[in-house]
């Protein structure tokens, strides 16, 4: 039977609805899988333990000797490395004179490679000559009316040790041994060396008192001065009305010793504060330490030499992060995936087993192109490390393109 009108009507009413609801349905998925926010990408890191667990290297032994008391430091880094014995304030001795002189150049600095002022010496300083034998001390000759540079005073009293040029430079300087100490306690307060106690210019008699911990920082304060490390390195020197003077240090120039300064008295027994160059894994490091309290100066260098001979072995030039290395990766929920790699080189040397962890971060992505930076390596280096506890930050990047989500995958994964 033959459809009315009506009923053809209706049924094509129906279909364009039918395909209207279709067609609606079909524009409001597209619309919301098109829309929907896709999260972004994280990145999986390796784990912290497994990128430091090369890192750290175990500690080696330090060959100390079996008298006295020492400490080690070295340029570039904090305090002290290594000590052996009591730390406690002790007899220095002669060390006293770099004391004398770091003091005396900051009232009157020297530049490298200058003489400074002229100074005549008087009957004031054949006074100090004759004072200085007769309390046994070590002495140089002294001539009045002879002119010495400031250079060749600072000479004088660091090469030969003469206690007397100690006197004279400090009078020159401040006009009097009392106006010298006082100087000499404001410097030492002023620098946090309160285990150090001076009573004269030379460190005669037991008064002249140092730790091993302040003694290491006096002697880096002696190498950054230029004048006074490049004085306290020579092995001789020729004086106005002495002559030829010799350093009283016997290591110098050898096993990379470049200074310091020789002690030696009934109180202190034998003393070396001492600095060295040391070939360490294809660069050089320069140590500063002491030894006091040996019994001669035959034993004391004996165990300078084993020392220094031991402590190469302590430092560790540590490869963080070599640049290429992969640490991650991204892997996309649309089928996307690049490696997580590190951007750039890094190193520090640190001393014996200084901790170092790492704390790895990456933001998440929903798009990167090869060589963009998603994170980085914070690698926290402890307080053996050069230059001081620090955090090195190495950038971490992107491997391969990551492209991003394509409107087929949204249509096609709701």
């Amino acid at each position: 039977m033959p459809l009315t009108r009506r009923q053809i009507y209706r049924r094509r009413r129906l279909a364009v609805f039918g395909i209207l609801a279709i067609v609606i349905g079909i524009l409001g998925y597209s619309g919301g899988a098109l829309l929907r926010p896709i999260p972004a990408a994280a990145a999986t890191l390796e784990a912290p333990e497994t990128l430091t667990s090369t890192l750290v290297h175990p500690a080696t032994p330090v060959s100390w000797p079996g008298f006295g008391r020492g400490a080690l430091g070295a340029v570039g880094f904090d305090g002290v490395l290594a000590s052996s014995g009591e730390q406690t304030p002790f007899p220095i001795a002669s060390i006293t004179k770099t004391i004398t002189s770091l003091v005396v150049l900051d009232a009157k600095p020297l530049a490298a490679g200058d003489q400074g002022p002229s100074i005549t010496l008087t009957d004031a300083d054949v006074g100090f000559y004759y004072d200085t034998i007769a309390e046994n001390g070590s002495a140089a000759p002294v001539v009045a009316g002879s002119v010495f540079t400031q250079r060749q005073m600072l000479e004088a009293l660091l090469l030969p040790s003469a206690n007397n040029y100690s006197i004279s430079l400090a009078v020159w300087a401040f006009g009097s041994v009392d106006a010298y100490l006082e100087a000499a306690r404001a410097w030492l307060d002023a620098r946090g060396l309160t285990g150090t106690t001076v009573t004269n210019t030379s460190g005669l008699g037991e008064t002249n008192v140092s730790t091993p911990s302040d003694l290491v920082t006096i002697g880096k304060l002696v190498l950054a001065d230029p004048a006074l490390a490049s004085i306290v390195s020579e092995p001789t020197a020729i004086l106005p009305a002495i002559g030829e003077v010799e350093n009283t240090n016997a290591l110098l120039g050898r096993y990379g010793v470049t200074g310091l300064k020789t002690g030696t008295d009934d109180a202190s027994g034998a003393c070396l504060l001492f600095s060295a160059d040391l070939q360490v894994e294809g660069r050089t490091v320069t140590v500063v330490g002491v030894i006091l309290g040996a019994d001669n100066h035959t034993v004391l260098n004996d165990a300078v030499v084993s020392l220094l001979q031991s402590v190469p072995a302590g430092f560790h030039q540590v490869q963080l992060a070599t640049a290429g290395t992969p640490v991650g990766s991204y892997d996309t929920a649309w089928g996307q995936a690049a490696k997580v790699v590190v951007a750039s080189d890094a190193s520090v040397l640190v001393w014996q087993d200084t901790p170092i962890t790492v704390e790895p971060r990456a933001r998440a992505i929903d798009a990167g192109a090869t060589g963009s930076t998603v994170g980085t390596l914070s690698y926290i280096v402890g307080a053996g490390a050069e230059g001081g506890a620090t955090t090195i930050e190495v950038p971490i990047a992107l491997e391969a393109d990551v492209a991003p989500v394509t409107p087929w995958w949204r249509l096609t994964n709701p």
